[in-house]
């Protein structure tokens, strides 16, 4: 059954009243694929005539993390007490774009991971796009999840 609909089959917004107050947190990546030959490796931060692009991507993803609530139709409000995202090459054309977020409530943050997961990548792709149209987001998943009814993986990544 799914959690996000009514005894009728409408839209609605799960009812958290009722639920422990636990510390869940989330991890949640995306990668970012440049096309070869369009930008390689070039220490931990890459730059464009926009500015540092992961040190954008971070903030853009942190403040994605805190609006979840705002994007997502049925998504609570929640206090986040810890967002942190890294930002890696696996490869010379490869970055891993890693969020972790931590919050003590009553409903669980894996939204908030994968949203902020994601708008970091878009604003990769974002400040880089006059390099190449063709660069690829690839792979937004959550990683794991702990503190709610179910874990799910390994929330000790980041």
């Amino acid at each position: 059954m799914l959690s996000h609909v009514d005894a009728a089959n409408r839209p609605t917004m799960v009812d958290v009243g009722d639920k422990a107050v636990t510390r869940r947190r989330a991890v949640a990546q995306a990668t970012v694929v440049f096309p070869d030959d369009t930008i390689s490796q070039s220490g931990d931060e890459l730059r464009t005539k926009k500015g540092p692009v992961f040190d954008t991507a971070i903030i853009a993803g942190v403040m994605a993390v805190k609006r979840t609530y705002e994007m997502i139709p049925f998504c609570h409000p929640i206090p986040i007490d810890n967002c942190k995202i890294e930002i890696r090459w696996s490869s010379p054309t490869e970055v891993v774009v890693e969020c972790a977020v931590q919050a003590t409530h009553k409903t669980g943050v894996e939204m908030e991971a994968l949203t902020g997961a994601t708008t970091a990548a878009l604003t990769i792709y974002d400040m880089c796009k006059a390099l190449s149209h063709e660069i690829q987001i690839r792979e937004v998943r959550l990683v794991a999840k702990s503190g709610g009814k179910r874990d799910f993986g390994t929330t000790e990544t980041s």
